[in-house]
């Protein structure tokens, strides 16, 4: 050993001392070689640098000169090493078969595998971590000199020693293999997959296994992610299951791609349990992960918000987890091209899932929440491009979402809205964020309650906007204002004010949409003196030139009658709107006809009374035979909606009515031919039981409406038949509707039918179109 010290002066010392001592070295050496290696294992396993480094060279230099002679001797005394009490000679033991190795050629070493191989086995699973750790090293140098032979004589016996009964010994062989992986992951590696991915799968192992493996472990994700799935859907231990899983997926810090591409291509399995595994790794991942996933971002917005169609609530609230970690990764400052792939995402889900009103991802608590920061920072701070995107955005988000998932956001994004909403930007971006504001009002107007009189003043402002489309969105906007907030009497004071005073044509044709928009929805919290004071505005404004005015107005008034007292009521219809004469001016005519299809339409109960419904019938059948086709189709819109009035109240139409409008699809005029389909179209889409007489009465016209020369009359006939016979449900109406008909007529349907019908019900929308022409689209 003083032959090897790492002073020069010892070194030279000892050397002169030998030479004179020692007249046989290899017998001299067999002799002390018991003494000499108890001394070196010792020093081998030493925290002192230089007695390790005296010990190795000693080692080596005992091995390059003696080789084949001193092997044998000294493999038996390692052997017995690992027999001692003391942790630094085993951990020695482990040192000196490593220098022993390095110093000696391929051939001796493959002399002694058979007696190397158990002795690194066992110093694998010693009892201490730093014995172990010495061992992994062994198994390197090991490896590097035989080859293939080394994993396969002791690796499979450490395999095996995983389920081992004792718990201490399986403990201990885990983190032999997990010391072995440390200095060996691209070798070993390949040869543990597929014992542990096999059942039942060990996913302790794994998770142990993969905190070492480095970038080697990305190359079997693809093996290594199923059979976590399969392991934690299977396993009645969930938790501690979860916990080894999360383990080996959070391990992936440089394969972030291969991760995310794996795990959301999981997300989409069938199976329930997969499914659920799918989503918890995922937001583990998201949530805990080092690995910068940042370019990944997109494709993880649309896999995530894609999750948000689900209807089990723990998936739900996975996704949402998983939605929540990715939105916070982003840096907001550069997230404005994410409002783009949010957008998308939505549109895609919903365009797959047509039946969902809403997206219960987005109906949980704080189920919008994660995306508050990317829509605010893009609608402060983007460009006049980025802002429109970000509120048409926002709406869209609003749109698909239930009041639960807005109550966090409905605060934090309505401030800056209003603040853009009154700075000079152009009518698009306003446009949007008004429709975006009005949304948020229908789905959570009590929580803006703090926001509201800004809100007024706001809309009110944007009622006199030169643009039409910013001026019709402050109407619906103040339309549902109005429902929520509780000081409206200036609200009505002021529209009727513009109503009134208004020169600019296009602003009063929209101060009387915003008027009607109030009206409708809360024309009861009018005083009793703004009610008379508008009624006696909206009276004068029947028989204005101006088509959009009249319309308008009438629209307004009929609308009105729902809020009248029975005294006002008794006024409006029998001194106005009921009052029609033939020779009366027709611009009056129409006003009044425009009105009172307006008035069936909010408040047929009241209009329809048995005080009024004789003159009621009388006025509607002299609109439909009135010469000018305005008059005659707003006869038409009043048959339907008192039909549908009737229907919901099972209650018998007046035939003195049904017949004459069947008969309108003889009129000369192919507008009233296609309202009078329409109209069917809209009583078969509303949900409400088609009588008996009505479907008797209208299917034989509707079939002659097929036969139509006009293309615009023979495709409305067709989608109403459609939606009379309710063909998109099934046959049961179609069987119940031939039953009422006479043999021609049944004929006749069923030739339309099997020539026609049933490849227009594929095609149809089942949407309910407007039929109030004094709405502004």
């Amino acid at each position: 050993m003083g032959r090897s010290d790492v002073a020069l002066m010892v070194r030279q010392a000892a050397l002169h001392v030998w030479k004179v001592v020692v007249t046989n070295t290899p017998r001299t050496l067999r002799e002390i070689l018991p003494t000499l290696f108890t001394l070196l294992l010792g020093c081998l396993a030493s925290t002192s640098f230089d007695k390790r480094q005296v010990a190795a060279r000693t080692l080596g230099d005992l091995v390059r000169k003696l080789g084949e002679r001193v092997l044998p001797d000294i493999i038996p005394i390692l052997e017995r090493g690992l027999e001692s009490e003391q942790a630094d000679q085993r951990q020695g033991v482990c040192i000196g078969l490593s220098e022993i190795m390095a110093s000696t050629s391929r051939d001796m070493v493959l002399t002694f595998v058979d007696s190397l191989v158990p002795t690194v086995s066992r110093a694998l699973a010693d009892p201490l971590p730093s014995v172990r750790q010495a061992a992994a090293k062994t198994f390197d140098s090991l490896h590097s000199t035989v080859g293939h032979r080394a994993l396969d004589d002791i690796l499979p016996s450490m395999l095996n020693n995983l389920n081992n009964p004792d718990p201490e010994i399986a403990e201990r062989t885990l983190d032999g293999l997990r010391q072995v992986m440390a200095v060996k992951s691209r070798v070993v590696l390949p040869y543990l997959i597929p014992q542990l991915t096999q059942p039942p799968i060990n996913t302790k192992a794994l998770s142990i296994l993969a905190s070492v493996a480095g970038e080697a472990l990305n190359k079997y994700l693809h093996k290594i992610l199923p059979a976590l799935l399969t392991a934690l859907s299977k396993t009645e231990s969930a938790a501690e299951e979860l916990v080894y899983c999360q383990a080996v997926v959070l391990a992936v810090c440089d394969d972030a791609g291969t991760m995310v591409d794996l795990l959301l291509d999981a997300t989409q399995a069938e199976n329930i349990s997969q499914k659920q595994s799918a989503l918890q790794l995922l937001a583990a991942f998201c949530t805990h992960t080092k690995a910068d996933y940042s370019s990944y971002v997109p494709k993880l917005l649309h896999g995530i918000i894609y999750q948000f169609k689900d209807q089990d609530e723990k998936n739900l609230q996975l996704a949402w987890e998983a939605l929540n970690a990715v939105c916070k990764s982003v840096d907001t400052k550069q997230s404005n091209h994410l409002v783009f792939e949010i957008r998308q995402a939505i549109k895609f889900v919903m365009s797959d899932f047509k039946h969902l009103e809403y997206l219960p991802g987005f109906c949980i608590p704080k189920g919008a929440d994660p995306f508050v920061p990317i829509f605010r920072e893009a609608i402060l701070n983007g460009s006049p491009e980025i802002k429109e995107q970000a509120a048409q955005g926002w709406g869209e988000v609003v749109k698909v979402a239930a009041k639960e998932g807005l109550t966090s956001p409905v605060l934090n994004m309505t401030g800056p809205l209003i603040r853009i909403l009154n700075e000079r930007y152009t009518w698009n971006i306003k446009s949007a964020i008004l429709e975006t504001v009005a949304l948020l009002l229908a789905k959570a107007g009590s929580n803006l309650k703090q926001f509201l009189p800004q809100l007024q003043t706001t809309f009110l402002k944007s009622l006199q906007d030169p643009n039409r489309q910013v001026r019709l969105k402050a109407a619906t906007a103040l339309s549902h204002l109005i429902v929520v907030h509780s000081r409206t009497e200036t609200i009505f004071v002021d529209l009727h004010s513009g109503v009134k005073n208004s020169e600019d044509i296009t602003i009063k044709e929209t101060m009387l949409q915003a008027l009607r928009g109030v009206i409708s929805p809360a024309g009861d919290k009018m005083s009793d003196q703004v009610r008379r004071t508008v009624f006696m505005t909206l009276r004068e404004g029947l028989g204005n030139p101006e088509d959009t005015i009249r319309s308008g107005t009438a629209g307004c008034l009929g609308a009105l009658c729902k809020w009248l007292s029975p005294e006002q009521l008794n006024v409006a219809l029998n001194d106005h709107i009921l009052i029609d004469d033939p020779s009366l001016d027709p611009i009056l005519r129409h006003g009044r006809s425009s009105a009172l299809f307006v008035a069936l339409k909010e408040s047929p109960d009241s209009v329809f009374s048995s005080l009024y419904c004789d003159k009621v019938i009388k006025t509607i059948l002299s609109h439909l035979q009135a010469d000018k086709i305005s008059i005659a189709m707003n006869g038409v819109r009043s048959c339907g909606y008192l039909f549908l009035h009737l229907m919901n109240i099972c209650s018998t139409i007046p035939s003195q009515l049904l017949n004459p409008f069947t008969r309108l699809m003889n009129q000369s005029s192919n507008e009233v031919k296609q309202l009078v389909a329409h109209i069917c179209s809209y009583l078969g889409k509303s949900g409400v039981t088609l009588s008996p007489e009505f479907q008797k009465a209208t299917i034989p016209m509707l079939v002659n409406g097929t036969k139509e020369k006009n293309c615009y009359v023979k495709s409305n006939s067709e989608i109403a038949l459609v939606s009379v016979l309710k063909l998109q449900q099934g046959d049961a109406t179609l069987q119940a509707c031939l039953n009422l008909l006479d043999t021609g007529a049944r004929e006749a349907l069923n030739d339309v039918i099997n020539k026609v019908l049933r490849k227009v019900s594929t095609q149809m929308d089942t949407k309910i179109e407007e039929l109030d022409d004094t709405l502004i689209a």
